[in-house]
């Protein structure tokens, strides 16, 4: 463990902050980034994100979209916003702790539940920024998750 959270779940941060960065700057959604970059490299960049993150993130993003050929989409739902955008860093943290909500309680490695997690139905939730979805407590979005819809 380095500073206040393990090693592991600070990869799985700078992964996920990565693929937000990355489809807003496609504007794809992020489930088309997943798929884009494959479980190989997920769990490349995962393994090095120590390294990865002293670099600087247009650098390693426009790297990746040119390599996996992910091309401009059509989502934008920076421009849909009528509020204050979060950081790619603040919807990184979300997916983080849900991910490591699902590995934990499906006993699944971190890449397979990041798949699955970006993959599902919560994510277009997360993804409206007009919506309270993101900014709601960690338990409730992974309760919700858990449930297959949001809870009242």
């Amino acid at each position: 463990m380095n500073g206040r959270e393990e090693t592991s779940v600070n990869n799985l941060f700078y992964l996920c902050s990565l693929i937000e960065y990355i489809a807003r700057k496609t504007k794809q959604r992020k489930s088309a980034v997943v798929i884009a970059l494959g479980k190989t490299e997920l769990t490349h960049i995962y393994d090095l994100a120590d390294v990865y993150h002293c670099e600087n993130i247009d650098k390693i993003s426009d790297e990746l979209i040119h390599k996996h050929n992910i091309e401009e989409g059509c989502f934008d739902n920076v421009a849909a916003c009528l509020y204050t955008v979060p950081s790619f860093w603040d919807i990184g943290k979300v997916y983080t702790r849900l991910i490591v909500a699902v590995a934990s309680r499906q006993q699944l490695p971190l890449i397979e539940a990041l798949i699955q997690v970006y993959n599902s139905w919560v994510c277009a939730r997360i993804d409206d920024y007009n919506a309270s979805t993101y900014y709601n407590s960690p338990s409730y979005l992974q309760e919700s998750y858990f449930s297959g819809t949001m809870l009242e």
